[in-house]
């Protein structure tokens, strides 16, 4: 049975604004109060989506969530109507407001960690929804991926959920974000890469001025859920280094696809020990590992985190051959477009660079790669899946029009009160359900039903 990976982009929500929420993200801290562009940051996504669709690739759509996040403001002690809430919210404390009020779900590649059926033990794909909590304003979110998810993989004869994990600092889980898997068809079984930023329980030291998003521990707990073989499993450490010059996760220093890693110098702490590892499990299905490694002589990890050249996409052509997907940022760059470009050219497995506009999501920190999640499926899962969620020319007409009925063109905090935008936004996602055959997987929608 012949396999294929899907990627599945985040919408942008209606609430998209820059707020510098995520302390470890200078790229999100260095934006805080810059007036955003909703609309603007949607079609960009929308974009993306299609152009990949163009190549023939397999993309579909996540919807974003209830935001600003009225179940959890009165949780937090405000009542009322929805009016009052969002007014003594913005009263009592904005930031608050403005926390709850975040289109953080947007950066799909924190939804879940996917293990395809060819790895694990029952024959199923697996998805565990992350708990992120190492952010309050995305720690909101699992419940409602959870939701989501369960709603595009209905089949339980194919598909497999779990809950998210602990929210406990020792089991601090991003997703995919800190997953690979490496191997040759995406319907044989691979090797799962699991980076982790700290270990709670007699680790190496870890990161000394910004946070260890992911835990060992949350990483073991999901290769137990999703039924791994340990024998094609690896644990590999973030190097604590370079979390601390804001490389919050793994896909900002490093991305892989299929046999291809392409990674920085100092991705992993211990790496030539990591990358050997790696090789010697890959061996024993009898494929290899082609490591592309930049040298931080060659691209600083300062530059790689202002041009997120690691937080690209490489994805596999019906060609057979290998594409690179990467912000403008980099080709603004001198040295980093120079060293793709030289990528390129060198007849190695990846032959093509495509590059995107994605100014809205990169001034709040999420690249390509953040913006997508990786599923492999084999043929018959496809068909077992929710059709609805997937691209295509009708899709992106009617998903780009959706936008222009809903969308703001400017965004700034104190527009975050205006119980105006909370019914445009709700709005704005109830029409989105029924666009994508979905049903009621938002709060508000099961409140009022």
């Amino acid at each position: 049975m012949s396999g294929f990976e899907m990627n599945m982009d985040g919408l942008v929500g209606p609430t998209h604004h820059y707020a510098g929420l995520s302390f470890g993200n200078e790229a999100s801290t260095r934006h805080r109060d810059v007036v955003a562009n909703p609309q603007l940051a949607a079609r960009q996504g929308l974009l993306k989506m299609k152009a990949l669709t163009d190549l023939g690739l397999t993309q579909a759509v996540l919807p974003p969530q209830e935001r600003p996040h009225l179940p959890m403001l009165r949780r937090l002690g405000f009542s009322g109507s929805d009016e009052a809430v969002l007014a003594q919210a913005m009263r009592r404390s904005p930031r608050l407001l403005s926390t709850l009020s975040s289109a953080s779900s947007m950066w799909t590649a924190n939804a879940a960690t996917v293990s395809p059926s060819a790895d694990s033990t029952d024959g199923r794909v697996h998805f565990t929804a992350a708990n992120l909590n190492n952010k309050f304003h995305r720690s909101i979110e699992a419940e409602t991926t959870s939701a989501v998810l369960r709603a595009i993989f209905r089949d339980d004869r194919h598909f497999a959920h779990h809950q998210a994990l602990p929210q406990s600092a020792l089991f601090g889980d991003e997703g995919a974000a800190n997953h690979n898997r490496l191997g040759g068809d995406y319907a044989r079984r691979g090797v799962q890469v699991f980076v982790y930023g700290v270990q709670q329980f007699d680790g190496e030291p870890g990161p000394q001025r910004y946070p260890a998003r992911q835990t060992r521990e949350a990483s073991e707990a999901i290769a137990r859920l999703h039924q791994l073989d340990p024998a094609h499993t690896v644990f590999v450490q973030q190097h604590p280094a370079v979390i601390d010059q804001g490389v919050f996760h793994n896909d900002v220093i490093a991305v892989s696809n299929q046999q291809v890693l392409f990674c920085h110098q100092l991705a992993f702490l211990h790496q030539p020990q990591a990358l050997d590892e790696i090789r010697r499990k890959l061996a024993t299905l009898e494929q290899t590992l082609h490591v592309i490694e930049v040298a931080a002589a060659r691209v600083s990890v300062a530059d790689a985190v202002g041009t997120y050249l690691f937080n690209s996409q490489l994805l596999t052509r019906p060609d057979g051959g290998m594409t690179i997907v990467v912000p403008e940022e980099c080709r603004q760059h001198a040295g980093v477009w120079e060293m793709l470009s030289e990528m390129a050219a060198s007849g190695g497995p990846v032959d093509d660079i495509r590059v995107f506009d994605l100014r809205e999501s990169m001034r709040n920190g999420g690249g390509p790669a953040c913006l997508r999640l990786r599923v492999a499926l084999n043929d018959a899962e496809r068909r077992a899946m929710n059709p609805g969620v997937l691209m295509n020319d009708a899709l992106f007409v009617t998903l780009n029009q959706w936008v222009d009925r809903h969308y703001r063109d400017r965004l700034t905090q104190d527009d975050l009160a205006d119980p105006q935008l909370l019914r445009e936004s709700r709005a704005a996602l109830d029409e989105l359900t029924r666009i994508l055959g979905l049903g009621s997987v938002y709060p508000f929608q099961q409140s009022s039903r």
